[in-house]
């Protein structure tokens, strides 16, 4: 066991650095380096994505939901899935950002801040569905808590608000987390540039950091609180969005085990997001001695944990069907994994349950083809999870008379790849204009953070 822990110990978080001056070299680089062609087609194309989305929201503003998929048994369809489905990629940031840092997980440090960005990005798409998915897109204020003495809106007891409460708070929280997290390195990027624009723009947002010992003091104080404050979070707001279906009375979705299944998967698609993201951006910007191989093993890792609670509770929802003895609820998983929507249910099996099983294996662990394919995969699989739920469980109700199916249409489609192009904008934008690693933390877990790191190798 002895040898076991020290081993762990001594896998190198930083490889082939030897000062403070080449983390921040390297972290900076994309910042100040010539801006790439590359980057410029994928932020065109973003953006054109991004009127797409704009333009698909302004028909459906002039036109109505009757320009979506959506039925008389089909309420809720694309807009409601990719809700939730938004929602769950933002959950990798914060369980990597917050618990990660209480409970002094290192290995953290070279993806935190990816993750962080990525999240906040993520929730912004998220809350693009629940303000159009009303029909009457100017009553989306009565989503909010305000005062009102009718006692005609809002409607605390729908869980729809309850969402607006949770996803507001975690975005607010995550924000604010990120902001705190990017002050040093933006005082490092401001005494670093030649601009006198960037110098004013980053200066501003550094706060008038100086790197005083006062500073680092209020610093470490802000990020513990707003970690600990985060922490109930990760669970809490999946868990709330589960409660849009749990706390109905449809068959397939009254199921008290919907919370921390949603949380489960939630994490699980977070994680492989990263994973997917990581692996272009390591590459491209050359970050292989700041994310090691020994960082996406970790990430692999969660990512098989969390597919085998997935897996898990795929199966009982299956086994408390059978064993409650309702029939409705048995005919509801049934129907899912043997009627019309079979094959979206196989895809989410295949996809969630099978493929991560690889990860087993430390070889697949450590390849980069490999788990950059699964990352895929699971952000396939985690979409029809999401599909499968919605659907599967409105198409066929109590009445055969009124059972249909459900088929997107092209505005379905359009508004969630338009939906793509906005996370991808914001995220190419971070990419080039702040540094995507935490430099002061990766410098924290180097040797030569040691005070006794001279006197060792002596």
């Amino acid at each position: 066991m002895t040898s076991i822990i020290e081993k762990v110990k001594r896998v190198p978080l930083v490889k082939n650095v030897t000062s403070f001056k080449t983390v921040t070299d390297i972290v900076s680089h994309p910042m100040e380096m010539k801006l790439p062609s590359w980057w410029l087609i994928g932020l065109v194309g973003s953006i054109s994505l991004v009127l797409l989305l704009k333009s698909m929201i302004a028909y459906l503003v002039w036109e109505g939901v009757g320009v979506w998929g959506l039925n008389n048994p089909v309420g809720w369809g694309f807009a409601i899935v990719n809700f939730v489905f938004w929602v769950g990629i933002g959950h990798a940031g914060t369980l990597i950002s917050a618990i990660l840092f209480l409970f002094r997980q290192k290995w953290r440090t070279g993806i935190n801040r990816f993750a962080e960005a990525m999240t906040i990005f993520a929730v912004m798409c998220a809350l693009i569905f629940p303000g159009i998915h009303i029909g009457r897109q100017w009553a989306a204020y009565w989503l909010f808590p305000l005062p009102n003495s009718m006692a005609m809106w809002p409607n605390f007891k729908s869980p729809l608000l309850w969402d607006v409460f949770a996803v507001g708070t975690y975005f607010t929280v995550s924000l604010m987390f990120w902001f705190v997290g990017l002050v040093p390195d933006l005082a490092a990027v401001r005494d670093r540039t030649t601009s006198k624009v960037k110098q004013v723009v980053y200066g501003i947002f550094a706060l008038g950091w100086r790197g005083a010992n006062r500073h680092w003091q209020h610093y470490e104080k802000a990020y513990l609180l707003l970690a600990a404050l985060a922490t109930p979070l990760v669970l809490s707001v999946h868990s709330i969005v589960s409660f849009d279906f749990a706390v109905s009375q449809l068959p397939g979705w009254h199921t008290t085990i919907f919370p921390p299944y949603f949380v489960a998967g939630a994490v699980f698609s977070g994680f492989a997001m990263v994973v997917t993201l990581m692996v272009i951006a390591r590459q491209v910007f050359k970050l292989k001695s700041l994310v090691t191989l020994h960082h996406l093993e970790c990430m692999n890792k969660i990512i098989l944990v969390t597919g085998m609670l997935v897996g898990y509770a795929y199966g009982m929802e299956f086994f408390m069907a059978w064993y409650s003895g309702y029939e409705y609820e048995s005919f509801a998983f049934i129907n899912r994994a043997t009627g019309p929507y079979a094959w979206a249910y196989w895809i989410m099996v295949t996809c969630n349950v099978i493929s991560p099983q690889l990860f087993w294996f430390e070889k697949c662990r450590r390849s980069i083809p490999i788990m950059f394919v699964v990352s895929i995969f699971v952000n396939i699989g985690m979409w029809f999870e999401r599909f499968v739920i919605t659907v599967t469980s409105l198409h066929r109700d109590f009445l055969p008379s009124s059972w249909d199916y459900y088929t997107p249409t092209w505005v379905d489609v359009c508004t969630f790849i338009g939906s793509f192009g906005l996370f991808f904008t914001l995220f190419l934008l971070f990419l080039r204009f702040l540094p995507m690693i935490s430099m002061n933390e990766v410098k924290g877990v180097m040797p030569e953070s040691d005070p006794h790191y001279e006197k060792e190798g002596a």
